[in-house]
């Protein structure tokens, strides 16, 4: 397997995070994301991705996969130990809820292309897209924390083991605070997210600051 990745992309990290807990190497093809002559916008990556985005895997069978949640549940097919996902229905759609609420309601609205369109398009400053940013991270993360309050009974987001759900917060969650965003704020993502901090699989696979 191949995965097209980029060491600042929180959705490669989701991905990063899953192989390494599963304990399985692929070949990595780095692609830039970032300026005018980023990689992820050229004809060559178009071709493998018409998306231009990152993570995108392309598996043994030469069978291309985008979007890190579809990643993420084919990794868990193939490799099924250990799981991540519950056994239980309502754990298993609890824990993806969690994951499209943070992949779909967050992360959506706060990628360098949204920067670069809100910049280059609508003329809003530095400050005023990180004040977008930091909007969309504290509405979106303080309904997370509302859901986690109601329903978490562990450790993690979905009982004593990481699911799905948790390595879609980590990435997410250090972004946010890279951000400026204070996460003590929301007890429940503090105590995952600081526990989450003490597994190599996600210490080591954090996205990267941006230089």
């Amino acid at each position: 397997m191949k995965l097209y990745v980029n060491e600042i992309s929180s959705a490669a990290s989701r991905v990063r995070i899953a192989l390494a807990l599963k304990a399985v190497t692929v070949e990595t093809q780095p692609v830039t994301i970032l300026g005018a002559e980023a990689e992820n916008r050229q004809a060559d990556y178009l071709r493998v991705n018409p998306q231009g985005l990152v993570p995108a895997l392309l598996t043994d069978n030469h069978e291309l996969i985008t979007q890190s949640l579809a990643i993420v549940e084919y990794l868990d097919e193939c490799y099924p130990l250990p799981p991540l996902l519950p056994r239980d229905a309502e754990g298993r759609a609890f824990a993806r809820s969690i994951a499209l609420a943070i992949a779909s309601e967050i992360h959506a609205l706060v990628p360098p292309r949204v920067a670069a369109r809100l910049s280059g398009e609508f003329g809003i400053d530095a400050p005023g897209v990180s004040a977008w940013n930091r909007h969309w991270i504290v509405e979106g993360l303080a309904a997370v924390e509302a859901r986690l309050a109601a329903r978490r009974t562990g450790a993690y987001v979905v009982g004593n083991a990481p699911t799905v759900a948790d390595i879609f917060l980590f990435p997410q969650a250090i972004n946010a605070a890279r951000a400026g965003v204070d996460l003590s704020q929301w007890r429940n993502i503090t105590e995952i997210v600081d526990r989450l901090r003490g597994l190599p699989a996600f210490a080591d696979n954090a996205p990267a600051p941006r230089k």
